[in-house]
């Protein structure tokens, strides 16, 4: 087992990739969410009033990145041994796409089944977390290592 320094290291690692990640898919999706046809589909923590998200929004955010951040790192260093790959970037990669196809992907599915969004705009959802695990995984390979 690693030090818990390294495990929280990870996290804001995560927490980084995340948020850059994620905000540059808001600006090329931006016109999903101002779109009045799914104003009704957005939480009122993301969109009490129309405009732009209020700073609790972001506070929340970041804590949620956070905690998904100490989660990816925690159940990396218990599983690492078994993580295929002969370096530390190959490791991540791998552990970065498994995570994704386990969560990402497969909760992609069920959000076309269940929730009344274009497929377009969870296409890049799906696309941006494969993104955000994949460099996610690698960064946290190399940290907790």
């Amino acid at each position: 087992m690693v030090a818990a320094w390294r495990i929280i290291l990870a996290a804001i690692a995560f927490l980084i990739i995340s948020q850059v990640i994620h905000t540059l898919e808001a600006y090329v999706t931006m016109s999903y969410y101002t779109d009045p046809t799914y104003a009704a589909v957005w939480s009122k923590i993301m969109m009490p009033k129309a405009g732009p998200p209020p700073m609790e929004f972001y506070y929340i955010s970041w804590t949620f990145s956070f905690i998904t951040g100490l989660l990816f790192a925690g159940v990396y260093n218990v599983i690492t041994k078994g993580i295929p790959g002969n370096t530390v970037a190959k490791k991540g990669l791998i552990y970065g796409l498994l995570i994704w196809l386990v969560g990402g992907l497969s909760g992609s599915l069920a959000m076309i089944l269940l929730v009344n969004l274009p497929i377009d705009l969870i296409g890049y959802w799906t696309v941006s977390g494969l993104i955000v695990n994949l460099l996610a995984g690698v960064a946290i390979a190399k940290i907790v290592k």
